[in-house]
């Protein structure tokens, strides 16, 4: 009987082992979408767990352990999925950084997900996250200010650096379209893995795309925004602040097209 799980380093996690992790906010992770026992971008999600493991802990784990681990849970639950990949140290937090602790992988399996339908209105919140290029854990800023955009009556939170510049949502990367060309913030945030499949495959496209400056009084140029992450490549936006965006249902559908073209890998 196939069902959800909770691993650590390929093996069923019990109740003491998950214990210390309650309060862990030393770690990072990757979230996926699994269809049918695969993943797209897989390489990415890989090269994100190698990447922040090496800044975190100064040493990474195997590929070949971490596809290994992905497998063991994947095989466990049904063929759609959720799946997030928690690399976190022994060590623990306010310690000096040992050099014998390796690693260790947290697996955590759940139901299918694809993300809210939209349109969607998003309050402009000043903050900037730490390590902005890592998805890392105990963000209790994403939560606090998503809560507070909700009692203003918006939907989620879209932030703004201390330049003005907008640069991601609380769980979500921003794109936008000028009517022509993909236009991604330029700021401090980190790139997400659907981001980055569908910016690969909008270059396999030959779709214009660039990087830009959006301050709040750019955005009625723009012909259209959405937010995406790993459960959705773009679920439209009519609102940031009191800035209201068109519709684009062709922007929309490119991008889904855009990520339905990356191919499914298996672990």
């Amino acid at each position: 009987m196939s069902t959800y799980v909770a691993q650590r380093n390929g093996h069923s996690a019990d109740a003491s082992e998950l214990a210390p992790l309650a309060f862990a906010g030393y770690a990072h992770f990757t979230a996926m979408q699994v269809r049918g026992g695969r993943i797209r971008g897989l390489d990415l999600h890989l090269e994100r767990l190698r990447s922040a493991s090496m800044e975190l802990f100064g040493r990474a784990l195997p590929d070949d352990r971490v596809r290994a681990t992905l497998r063991t849970a994947i095989r466990s639950g049904p063929a759609d999925l959720s799946l997030t990949v928690t690399v976190h140290s022994p060590e623990g937090e306010f310690t000096v950084a040992g050099t014998a602790a390796e690693p260790d992988l947290l697996v955590r399996t759940g139901p299918a997900a694809s993300g809210p339908g939209g349109p969607l209105a998003l309050a402009a919140i000043e903050h900037e996250r730490v390590l902005p290029a890592i998805k890392h854990v105990g963000e209790v800023a994403k939560t606090y200010y998503l809560r507070q955009a909700a009692a203003q009556g918006f939907d989620d939170a879209a932030f703004v650096d201390r330049r003005g510049r907008l640069s991601e949502g609380s769980i979500w990367n921003l794109a936008f379209w000028d009517g022509t060309a993909v236009v991604w913030p330029e700021a401090d945030r980190l790139r997400g893995t659907t981001m980055a499949i569908v910016q690969r495959q909008l270059n396999r496209l030959g779709v214009p795309q660039r990087a830009q400056e959006i301050t709040l009084t750019d955005l009625p140029a723009l012909a259209g925004a959405v937010v995406m992450n790993s459960w959705t490549p773009g679920v439209p936006v009519h609102r940031i602040s009191t800035a209201l965006l068109p519709e684009a249902p062709s922007f929309v559908q490119l991008l889904h097209h855009a990520y339905q073209n990356e191919p499914l890998a298996a672990p």
